[in-house]
């Protein structure tokens, strides 16, 4: 069975650098490169990139891949903030 999400990486202030870096780790089911980002990257909501860590382990554990669909960094003001939206299944 597949699960679809939308996920936001970087939120209130979008980081379309890191989502980058997020989102290639866990293309690649890299747990390792998601453990290398600084404690004091995880900021607000930004914070629930963490949440990818465990996920990746377990599907890693049961040999499941991750495929993108799609992100688009949503901005709503000139100061970068917005969300970072990603789709995944």
């Amino acid at each position: 069975m597949a699960g679809v999400a939308s996920v936001r990486p970087t939120h209130f202030v979008i980081n379309e650098e890191l989502d980058r870096q997020v989102l290639k780790a866990t293309e690649k089911s890299d747990e390792e490169a998601l453990a290398k980002i600084p404690e004091n990257i995880f900021k607000v909501g930004t914070a629930e990139i963490k949440n990818r860590r465990p996920v990746i382990a377990a599907m890693n554990a049961k040999g499941r891949s991750y495929h993108q669909v799609d992100y688009v960094p949503c901005y709503r003001s000139e100061a970068g903030t917005g969300n970072a939206m990603a789709f995944v299944y």
